[in-house]
């Protein structure tokens, strides 16, 4: 296999890893509105994901290593032309961190409801513009013969793009939905599988218009195979959710995002930055990336030690598997012991 087209394969299984991993953290971060009617609702949310939120985002740093490394020139386009909007999601990012480690140091009610709207934000903005980020990239945008990108942000906000940003939304929104139901208990868990249940219709509906539009736009089978596949697992999802099987429907929504992922960049194939209305000014898999002896060394890398970052992430989850609770939260100010006699 030509080791271009390996690396284009691999870098898109590294996103996604990315959104089906932080998909359902950017999830459960924007639920905290809906589902946190107290400080130990809350609590329960931000621990669900306590242990695997920062984990969960190694994928972009090595999907962005491991971009610059095998395509720098698809790196450049991207992070030069796109560099407002990233910016963003970078931001929004780093606040969320932050928020994640700083809003239980102080116990003011006002001080946690900041950093509370911080992660909400921070995880809201990501989950939006990486769906504008990526329908642009497949519905191409305007490069010049140097393959640099030529239009301003507001080109970015198109129909297309908009409404793939609306998708991973409400996808990644209903993933951390039902993975707060798998991992808590009591009222918190029955109100999260309702507020899977109301928000994955409107996922459904979304999700089937942006697939159905990028699979009229760029028909291939394979492409309709898997947008197929996608629409089939997510209202499979969608229904073990309503019965209460929270396992399978988690599954079955991560496949969802998976199979939607897998057919973005299949549609994409083999192109990496397509160029309208200059098609002749596109990047490509054979254009965009490095020399042979580099995806050489970059390959023996990956098969030493792709297997051990997903072993390390397999045992992460395993040991952080069991249900977080109400009564595992522990106070915030407990009340004194008495003096002793």
């Amino acid at each position: 296999m030509d080791l271009a087209v390996l690396w284009f394969g691999i870098i898109g299984f590294f996103f996604i890893g990315y959104f089906v991993l932080d998909g359902f953290d950017f999830g459960v971060g924007m639920s905290l509105p809906f589902l946190g009617r107290d400080e130990t609702d809350r609590r329960v949310l931000i621990n669900t994901i306590g242990p695997v939120w920062d984990l969960n985002e190694t994928w972009l740093i090595v999907g962005g290593a491991a971009l610059f490394a095998a395509f720098p020139e698809w790196y450049a386009t991207l992070f030069s032309g796109f560099y407002l909007a990233l910016l963003l999601i970078l931001i929004a990012l780093i606040l969320r961190g932050v928020s994640f480690e700083y809003r239980h140091q102080r116990p003011e009610s006002t001080w946690k409801r900041r950093f509370d709207a911080m992660i909400v934000i921070g995880s809201a903005v990501p989950a939006l513009l990486w769906g504008v980020a990526f329908a642009n990239i497949v519905q191409g945008v305007a490069l010049n013969a140097h393959h640099d990108y030529t239009g301003t942000l507001f080109d970015l906000l198109n129909g297309y793009a908009l409404l793939g940003g609306l998708t991973t939304l409400l996808l990644f929104f209903t993933h951390g939905a039902v993975f707060v139901s798998l991992k808590t208990d009591g009222d918190i868990r029955k109100r999260a599988r309702r507020l899977a249940t109301r928000s994955g219709v409107l996922a459904i509906v979304v999700a089937a218009a942006f697939l159905t539009w990028t699979v009229i736009a760029h028909f291939s089978v394979a492409l309709l195979v898997l947008a197929l596949l996608a629409a089939v697992a997510l209202v499979t999802s969608w229904v073990l959710n309503l019965r209460g099987a929270e396992g399978w429907s988690f599954g079955f929504m991560a496949a969802t995002i998976a199979l939607a992922v897998a057919a973005l960049f299949t549609a994409l194939f083999p192109n990496v930055m397509p160029s309208v209305p200059n098609p002749e000014n596109s990047l490509t898999i054979a254009n965009a990336s490095s020399s042979e002896t580099t995806l050489t060394i970059m390959t023996w890398v990956a098969v030493i030690f792709l297997p051990l970052i997903l072993l390390y992430q397999g045992f992460t989850y395993w040991v952080f598997r069991k249900r977080v609770t109400r009564a595992q939260i522990p106070d915030d100010h407990p009340e004194p012991e008495p003096a002793a006699v």
